[in-house]
């Protein structure tokens, strides 16, 4: 079987990944060792969200995500996630689009896909960097 996206053909790899997608789902947002990236492409109207969860040692021991998209978009979160466990939040940083599109053999006409999972990797990544931070004024108690 070969799905058709647009009249494009996928690749069993990203065929695999809309079938049957890893990580599906949320994590706690207000979580302090959590970070959410949320990301969107207006030109195709794909939508992702990726969250981490990061234990005290820095490593990533979780992920989830939730796509309104396209099979490649679908395909792209579910590939980010299953890369991202084990990473630390450094290592991580390091997954470029142009891996997972060479991962899932994406067509020219589906790059978007793999770049808004790049992005929303390195948005979870920000927002969890961020929540790390002391707020204002709990610096000056200490």
């Amino acid at each position: 079987m070969v799905l058709t996206d647009m009249s494009v053909d996928l690749s069993t790899q990203v065929v695999d990944h809309y079938e049957n997608p890893r990580n599906v789902g949320s994590l706690d947002k207000t979580s302090k060792n959590v970070g959410t990236g949320l990301v969107g492409a207006p030109a195709c109207g794909d939508v992702m969200k990726l969250q981490i969860q990061v234990d005290e040692k820095g490593k990533i021991v979780d992920a989830r995500f939730k796509t309104f998209g396209c099979g490649s978009a679908i395909a792209s979160s579910s590939l980010a996630t299953e890369w991202v466990k084990g990473k630390t939040v450094e290592e991580a940083l390091t997954i470029k689009n142009t891996d997972i599109a060479k991962e899932l053999c994406l067509p020219p006409v589906k790059l978007h896909c793999s770049m808004l999972a790049e992005d929303a990797i390195k948005a979870a990544l920000a927002d969890y960097k961020l929540k790390q931070e002391p707020k204002k004024g709990e610096a000056e108690k200490k």
